[in-house]
């Protein structure tokens, strides 16, 4: 099967991601994709990262019911911090049937020459380059395993999320209902 990596810290997850993740399966070649909630992104402050458990849970919400989408803890078994080419390099040695598709942002994009490892995750992996607002990429200038995804472009962030919730705003239209009812329900409990 094609299966499409999507790391993320899931700060918590909303709409984009999976609109976007839909987006691949059904009119991409992928056959699923699996959310891998990472512990910590080392090119990412930590400070306003909700707990690991509770990011993944919230996958779990949003994701269930959908066949074609998993949520996987995998990087939380993995030494830290966690490395994308580490965790392509597990992934690949413990589902050798598959292959794996590493989908990142165009935004990230800009930035995988800082990744750690990045010229070995081009060597050997399938990337698919989704657009963020303001950061364009040049597809013909790309590796040849590395292809732009032309799907809809999601103005939407987790960091905003937590920003509006912050100042409490109605986020419901941004997040999956069992999301944002767990929110709303952690919510309600620190405020008792």
């Amino acid at each position: 099967m094609n299966i499409g990596i999507f790391s993320g810290s899931f700060n918590p997850i909303h709409i984009g991601h999976l609109a976007l993740a839909n987006y691949l399966c059904e009119y991409g070649d992928l056959d699923e994709v699996w959310f891998m909630v990472t512990p910590h992104n080392p090119l990412k402050e930590e400070n306003e990262l909700m707990d690991d458990k509770l990011r993944l849970k919230l996958v779990q919400l949003a994701t269930e019911g959908y066949p074609k989408f998993r949520a996987s803890d995998f990087e939380f078994h993995l030494p830290r911090p966690s490395y994308t080419v580490h965790t392509l390099d597990a992934l690949k040695r413990t589902y050798p049937q598959h292959t794996f598709h590493l989908v990142i942002g165009s935004d990230n994009w800009r930035l995988f020459h800082r990744w750690y490892k990045s010229e070995r995750i081009l060597a050997e992996n399938h990337l698919l380059v989704y657009p963020r607002p303001g950061y364009p990429v040049e597809a013909a200038s790309l590796p040849q395993n590395v292809r732009t995804v032309s799907s809809p472009i999601f103005e939407i962030s987790s960091t905003f999320i937590r920003r509006a919730m912050e100042e409490g705003k109605d986020v419901r239209y941004f997040l999956h209902p069992a999301v944002c009812d767990e929110l709303k329900r952690m919510q309600n409990e620190s405020l008792n």
